[in-house]
């Protein structure tokens, strides 16, 4: 049954990249659209709300000059990492630029898969202080430069302002440390009306919520390229998640995938620690919402992230198509406040430092003030293989199935076997 699943999947992957072929430039040489300008085929994950959003930059791009086109190519995010990696294995299929995880970069750099964009980005205008500095190392590996970011997107912290007011809490103050978060939580659950405080979830977007905690402990999610989630800020931020559960019981048990989105939506979660990406779904709910960033747990302020970032195909050589890549990287680094309209900050500071209508948002400023102390997966190749260990082991401390420490210790063991296979 798993080999005709895995068959099924290449077999889908296959097909949209066929597709997709179609509209992709020779990776060895330039493409030239019916108006004689280089086309250059950019792919992105981006199949939600936030895809008309690149949808229109491209487009204003495109009318913006004559002398590249950019064609959009959306892969929806289940397929999109296995349709780049079987372009990667079809040399001539593959785009000329695509959106990447920051999580992505050094797996797929350390494969010599991406484009080195230090003489790409020496002979373009695009300085590397026009971005975040966060966002900008990540995409360093080994000296060598491979990316030009687009956005962080971190964990920030949600809360329901109209629980807040009937709870006798300042709709307009939401909790700065661990003790206060507590504190409100516990005002904020009535379990007569089946209201909590903050409902834990045991599954996503835990990838985020527990590195959170456990960077604010001090802690090192691999050390001396070893896995190190058994230690003790990593048994500090499990234990303060389980106990919110099973201890001071501001949270419900068992919470299915997405329950907390679903409460949170109904008016019974207060409190909700998600991505900036669900700032249009609160918005079409009508929700009365506050934003703010994530409360200091821990002894030091730092906040889980994830980004996108623009890579290059390592087999992309036309100087010309590099030169088209690099004017429209240049044109987003100055035009991207329709990208911040999805909710999320673009990594530019012309836009999160200079940009006076991106300061008079809602929840984006509030996203790049966390820029500054932003925490990434760490720099190694199959971080989603050896991180999966963790999060099956914090999902069954968080049901109760197993104590903190030992979830953590068990987590280590099998991180431990993948990394030494």
């Amino acid at each position: 049954m798993k080999k005709k699943k895995w068959l099924g999947l290449a077999l889908s992957a296959s097909l949209m990249l066929g597709s997709l072929a179609a509209c992709s430039s020779n990776s060895n040489g330039e493409t030239a659209s019916s108006d004689g300008n280089t086309t250059i085929s950019f792919w992105t994950p981006f199949s939600g709300a936030d895809g008309p959003r690149m949808k229109n930059i491209v487009e204003n791009y495109n009318q913006s000059q004559s002398e590249y086109k950019v064609d959009l190519q959306i892969v929806p995010q289940t397929d999109y990492y296995k349709t780049v990696d079987l372009s990667f294995s079809n040399q001539n299929e593959g785009p000329d630029l695509l959106i990447m995880h920051t999580d992505q970069i050094t797996n797929y750099s350390e494969k010599n898969l991406l484009k080195d964009l230090s003489s790409t980005i020496e002979k373009s205008e695009i300085n590397p202080e026009d971005y975040a500095e966060t966002a900008w190392d990540v995409g360093t590996v080994d000296g060598k430069q491979y990316s030009v970011p687009l956005d962080i997107h971190p964990l920030i912290l949600y809360y329901n302002k109209d629980l807040f007011e009937a709870a006798g809490l300042d709709p307009e103050k939401a909790p700065t440390t661990g003790d206060e978060f507590l504190e409100y939580a516990k005002k904020l659950t009535d379990p007569s009306k089946n209201q909590y405080g903050y409902v834990v979830p045991t599954l996503w977007p835990n990838q985020f919520i527990f590195p959170t905690l456990f960077y604010q402990y001090g802690g090192e999610l691999l050390k001396d390229g070893k896995p190190n989630y058994a230690s003790d800020a990593g048994v500090k931020a499990l234990t303060y998640l389980t106990d919110l559960v099973h201890k001071h019981k501001v949270s419900p048990v068992n919470v299915q995938q997405d329950g907390e989105v679903t409460l949170f939506l109904q008016g019974k979660n207060a409190l909700h620690l998600n991505g900036p990406w669900m700032m249009e779904q609160w918005d079409s709910a009508g929700i009365n919402y506050g934003v703010a960033e994530v409360p200091q747990f821990g002894d030091q302020q730092a906040v889980y992230a994830n980004g996108h970032n623009f890579v290059i195909p390592v087999t992309v050589e036309d100087e010309k198509t590099l030169e088209g890549v690099s004017d429209f990287l240049k044109y987003i680094q100055g035009n991207a406040m329709e990208w911040a309209k999805s909710g999320q900050a673009p990594a530019s500071k012309a836009i999160y430092e200079d940009n006076e209508e991106f300061k008079s948002m809602v929840q984006q400023p509030i996203v790049a003030k966390e820029f500054e102390y932003a925490k990434f997966a760490p720099e190694i190749a199959n971080w989603g293989q050896v991180s999966d260990p963790l999060w099956a082991e914090v999902n069954l401390a968080l049901l109760g199935k197993k104590d903190p420490k030992q979830a953590l210790e068990d987590a280590n063991k099998k991180a431990e076997q993948f990394l030494n296979k």
